[in-house]
């Protein structure tokens, strides 16, 4: 009995294993693509055009906000769930919706490079921002198209894309570097043709797997139901950056820019666990929605677990391994500097380990389309976080910061677990046919 029970588990272990490295390889490819060209250029360029580069990139990181609030974000959902038979025709509707946002966002731009030209006439930035322009919704066309494979939970042909886009961008970086024409114009466009060519060739997968539908889907339709979900998506995602981000400014004000970067030297450490728990995220919300819909009210309790679970036991042995070896670790990675700070990286590691756990509730609460929960629950940890951090910040420098960012984290899973349990016992009653996954809710 006990073998033909361990039999069993091998066979949805295994399986869910291999998917969860992929996903986890999908992301570490792209991140590390990105942190690379970031490096060659930072050695590359001169200081001014890599500041310029700098601002690029973080206005292309808010148009990712957006996006991925109004699209991709719903899309893990919808997928899974009301469009689960008819992602041909859903993925059409979406890839309208995508050539309109894009459209948006170029007028946008547009208007920018504009008034750029007239307030910046000296400078790189009007050209950054035409690059931007160009590049963004390409970057954009090839999240969308990597995100539907994960709608079918089979990440590989996703790390494919991922493998393409990277010997395609990083490639090209080295031929313009070689012929001297490299500039922040032509590392975005080129950013723009690697996303472009590698979407291209998912979207051929894609034309001949996806099975034909009759039924076809209005993107009207589609978007109004997006709407509704990502409206909340978008707040969510923006309170989501003030728990860390917003310390920053206030280490610096209040201490000084150098334990700023003291404070950065230590969250960089947190990175690699809230990548991975990106891609388990992007992973798990299509099976954490199909799961639910099974199994009503029931199914929430055994999602949370399992996904808390898998998120904090992913983040334990990191940090183990990490804290007992942090001393050759700074030494390695800095070169012996921002050891005087070394010894808070325990308050670092239950930050993570907190702001890891936070993902379990939180992919419930979007299978549940209850964004605005995670906005709310956010929006609770952070404002008291920031009442609390100012004057533990000008006490304690940046030791009140590093406690202020794990107050933050802690509270943000236990107000998300408090607004599931809510939401669960209002809207949800046992049974596999209760849990209505819609627009109204």
């Amino acid at each position: 009995m006990l073998s033909i029970d361990g039999e069993q588990v091998r066979r949805k272990l295994i399986p869910w294993a291999m998917k969860g490295g992929l996903a986890i390889l999908d992301q570490g490819v792209l991140a590390g693509s990105n942190f690379v060209i970031s490096i060659l250029l930072a050695r590359w360029m001169s200081a001014e055009e890599y500041g310029t580069y700098a601002v690029a990139f973080a206005i292309f990181l808010f148009l990712l906000n957006f996006h991925q609030a109004l699209l991709l974000e719903p899309m893990l959902v919808f997928g899974s769930s009301v469009y689960r038979d008819r992602l041909r025709s859903y993925m059409k509707a979406l890839l309208v919706l995508h050539l309109a946002i894009s459209l948006v966002m170029i007028f946008g731009l547009s208007v920018a490079v504009a008034v750029t030209f007239h307030m910046h006439d000296s400078d790189g930035l009007p050209v950054a921002l035409i690059g931007i322009t160009l590049a963004a919704p390409c970057i954009l066309l090839f999240w969308l198209t990597k995100r539907t494979f994960y709608l079918k939970l089979s990440p590989g042909p996703s790390v494919a894309g991922a493998f393409l886009y990277c010997a395609l961008t990083l490639g090209g970086l080295a031929i313009i570097y070689r012929h001297g024409v490299l500039s922040t114009f032509s590392a975005l466009l080129l950013m723009g043709f690697g996303a472009f060519g590698a979407s291209l060739v998912l979207l051929s997968y894609l034309a001949l797997r996806l099975p034909a539908t009759t039924d076809s889907i209005g993107s009207f339709q589609v978007w109004r139901r997006h709407w509704h979900y990502g409206r909340w998506a978008l707040c969510a995602n923006a309170m989501m950056w003030v728990p860390i981000n917003a310390f920053y400014p206030l280490v610096s004000k209040f201490c000084g820019l150098a334990q700023a970067g003291e404070l950065k030297a230590l969250m960089n450490f947190a990175s690699p666990m809230l990548q991975a728990c990106a891609a388990l995220h992007t992973l798990m919300l299509p099976y954490a929605t199909r799961v639910m819909r099974s199994r009503g009210s029931e199914g929430v309790n055994a999602i949370l677990k399992r996904m808390t679970l898998l998120c904090v036991v992913c983040a334990i042995p990191y940090w183990i391994a990490l804290l007992t070896l942090r001393g050759p670790v700074f030494q390695m990675l800095y070169s012996g500097r921002y050891t005087e700070v070394s010894h808070l990286l325990p308050i670092v590691a239950l930050a993570s380990i907190a702001g890891s756990a936070f993902f379990g509730p939180s992919i419930v609460l979007r299978a549940l389309e209850a964004p605005r929960l995670i906005f709310a629950a956010v929006t609770v940890s952070s404002v008291l976080a920031l009442i609390l951090g100012i004057p533990l910040i000008r006490a304690w420098g940046v030791r009140g910061a590093v406690w202020s960012i794990a107050l933050s984290e802690a509270l943000a899973f236990v107000a998300s677990v408090a607004f599931l349990r809510r939401k669960a016992s209002e809207y949800l009653e046992p049974g596999p046919a209760s849990l209505a996954l819609s627009p109204s809710e």
